[in-house]
């Protein structure tokens, strides 16, 4: 019996294992691309004074994603920015700062991180005072913590600082985002005195001191 059918359906079949084939191809190096973006994205969270100023400072470095400002090392659920003024909830203002490990690493934000703040005053930078104002690095893993707890020993063996560094090196539990009006602060509110005179000349001094690392 003269079937044509069949003539026509093993170039059909071939098309379609060659098509299945190449979609599944392609499904793959998608997601292998999607898992090769998030190994190289990391987070660092930091406490170093206002979080004004920490959000001004790393939000213009090159490799850095995104920074949000926020609270944690403290013992109460989604603290409010009036409760941490209290300094009774134990929370730090902290920057959870998003970034390109093929960029910059973790290592060069500490650098950052130790050079823009004061790490030898305890629960104080500048006119800020009370523990949510603590210098202090909330890692991630292992590896953040042996790079912290590292170059903190390096400053004090040193002496690049005239006290020693009073930076706390602990755990990070829960971070919460602080409210919506904190987040890019300084470029939203360029007027406002406290980022005129505190925030400005401290983001300028950053820039000339790491000029080669700015977006």
């Amino acid at each position: 019996m003269n079937r044509p059918w069949i003539t026509l359906l093993f170039p059909l079949l071939l098309f379609i294992q060659c098509t299945q084939g190449k979609t599944i191809t392609m499904e793959n190096e998608k997601s292998n691309m999607d898992e090769e973006t998030i190994q190289a994205t990391d987070t660092a969270v930091f406490g170093a004074g206002c979080f004004w100023c920490v959000e001004a400072v790393f939000e213009s470095l090159k490799g850095v994603q995104k920074v949000e400002s926020g609270y944690c090392g403290g013992h109460i659920k989604n603290p409010s920015y009036r409760e941490v003024c209290t300094g009774r909830t134990g929370h730090a203002e902290v920057a959870r700062i998003t970034f390109d490990q093929t960029l910059i690493s973790f290592e060069e934000l500490l650098e950052v991180f130790w050079k823009t703040h004061d790490p030898t005053t305890l629960n104080r930078q500048g006119n800020d005072v009370g523990t949510q104002y603590r210098s202090a690095v909330f890692y991630t893993n292992e590896s953040q913590k042996e790079a912290a707890e590292f170059y903190k020993g390096k400053l004090d063996e040193s002496g690049a600082f005239d006290k020693p560094i009073v930076t706390e090196i602990v755990p990070l539990t829960d971070f919460y985002p602080a409210e919506d009006y904190h987040q890019n602060y300084f470029l939203n509110n360029p007027e406002q005195g406290y980022c005129q005179f505190v925030i400005a000349p401290k983001v300028e001094k950053f820039k000339k001191a790491f000029s080669n690392k700015l977006k």
